[in-house]
């Protein structure tokens, strides 16, 4: 679960990167393989060049996976139409690229660089839906109603053409402006709708803000950064077409899922009294998902909120099924069925989620290369989630460390969002729990007789780079 996306371009991040054994670069008959597909593109039979589609992404982005264009239905409603990365037509099954890729799983993304799923020379070029280049792309097409709701949804392997690549912080001050181009004009009024489907079921999304560690003078200091609004309304057409897909697989019998258990009623109970010390404010009518709404995530307080709700998600897993429907088949997060199709220059699984879709789509068997990786996906993905984890964790971790290093033994004003009782009864655990600083905006290990939903005062006792330790104590 990526808690937060860090920054920090003057800290080495080199011993982590040895720590999880992450790859310098690529075999040498996988880089031959990507490069090979790289200089002969597919060039699907079905050509939608004419569709003015628009990539948007963080700025200076080069792995595009998706594009979109939204238009309002002559009988009333919208039409998305989001085209996705065709990654599986440049990886040839068998081959030496799909191997590597199944070693790495995703993108690893880190403050120093990331460590991509494909060599740059697909990743960031003959794959990525770059503006003004012909691109082999997914294509869905789903149509809504005038309160968002899917009435049909069509796919297709299809040539596109991007016209722009837009960046959030542009895209939202056109938005903020009333100026947004013609292809994603709709994107609040239809994001804002399918937010509020999503807050009728029970959806809970989490607006994970950027920590940025900056120069300060001879230290450093910790700066936040809420997501702007249209970074929102884009995910919701992703998790669209996720839903769209899940649908898909289920009815046809065979698939791969991305699931979760529905929080559990005494883990939103730990997450409530943990709202209180933030100064929080949560009606007993307002769900978790309604009260993340309304918060502000670049303000301290509120983004220690959405550290602590983001443990609400950390039971997601991939299920796969092929015959029998598994037993648990939504996304508690989501509070619907879904599945990761949407992402396949960054995610393994989405390749062959995606294939799965167009052949249930197109009324013919699955290829028996995607249906035999299958099974096999679960367990790869969760060991590769395990390591981009660990990754996010390490890369906060350091970052926290170098800003609090000539702070120890300084006491700070903090708010305790969980308590750990000592085990065994025996005193081998000592008591404490995690408590998140006012300023600067620190989640960390807190030693002592806590309680749940307080304000506390505590004290700096370690705070090592080298070993990525932040700790303290009651004051």
């Amino acid at each position: 679960m990526v808690i937060r996306r860090v920054l920090a371009p003057r800290i080495d991040f080199g011993a982590l990167r040895r720590e999880l054994g992450l790859p310098d670069d690529y075999p040498q008959e996988a880089r031959r393989e990507a490069d090979e597909a790289a200089a002969a593109p597919p060039r699907p039979a079905v050509d939608r060049t004419d569709i003015p589609l628009v990539t948007v992404d963080p700025p200076g982005s080069r792995d595009l996976d998706q594009a979109m264009h939204l238009s309002r239905r002559a009988g009333g409603g919208f039409r998305v139409r989001y085209a996705i990365a065709d990654v599986a037509a440049h990886v040839r099954p068998g081959g030496a690229l799909e191997e590597e890729t199944w070693q790495r799983g995703q993108t690893v993304y880190l403050p120093d660089g990331n460590v991509p799923l494909h060599p740059h020379s697909l990743g960031e070029g003959a794959a990525s839906l770059l503006p003004d280049v012909d691109r082999a792309a997914v294509l869905w097409t789903i149509d809504l109603d005038a309160d968002g709701a899917t009435t049909a949804v069509r796919l297709e392997r299809a040539l596109v053409r991007s016209r722009a690549q837009l960046d959030y912080p542009t895209v939202q001050v056109d938005a903020d402006a009333g100026r947004l181009p013609e292809p994603i004009a709709l994107l609040p009024e239809i994001g804002a709708l399918l937010t509020t489907r999503g807050l009728r079921r029970g959806a809970i999304n989490l607006p994970i803000p950027e920590q940025d560690v900056e120069a300060d003078g001879d230290g450093w200091r910790l700066v936040l950064r809420a997501p702007v609004p249209m970074e929102e309304h884009n995910a919701q057409i992703s998790l669209l077409t996720g839903m769209a897909a899940a649908d898909l697989m289920l009815a046809g019998g065979i698939g791969l899922l991305r699931t979760m258990p529905a929080p559990k009623p005494e883990a939103v109970q730990r997450l409530r009294a943990a709202a209180a010390p933030l100064g929080v404010h949560w009606p007993d009518e307002v769900s978790v998902g309604e009260l993340l709404l309304g918060l502000d995530p670049g303000q301290p307080r509120d983004a220690a909120f959405v550290d602590q709700a983001a443990e609400l998600m950390r039971s997601a897993a991939y299920t796969a099924f092929d015959g029998e429907l598994p037993e648990q088949s939504t996304h508690g997060g989501v509070a619907a069925a879904y599945a990761h199709v949407t992402a396949p220059l960054r995610r393994l699984a989405d390749r062959y989620a995606t294939e799965v879709c167009l052949a249930l789509h197109d009324g013919r068997a699955v290829p028996d290369w995607a249906r035999a990786a299958l099974p096999r996906l679960p367990a790869a993905m969760a060991a590769t989630d395990r390591v981009a984890s660990t990754a996010s964790r390490g890369a906060i971790d350091l970052a926290e460390a170098v800003l609090l290093q000539h702070r120890v033994g300084q006491t700070f004003d903090a708010a305790v969002l969980d308590v750990t009782a000592p085990s065994n009864g025996r005193g081998n655990r000592p008591p404490g729990g995690t408590v998140a600083l006012d300023d600067p905006p620190v989640r960390a290990r807190c030693l002592g007789e806590l309680t749940l939903g307080t304000r506390v005062r505590v004290r700096l006792v370690t705070a090592d780079a080298a070993t990525r330790s932040v700790a303290f104590e009651l004051a």
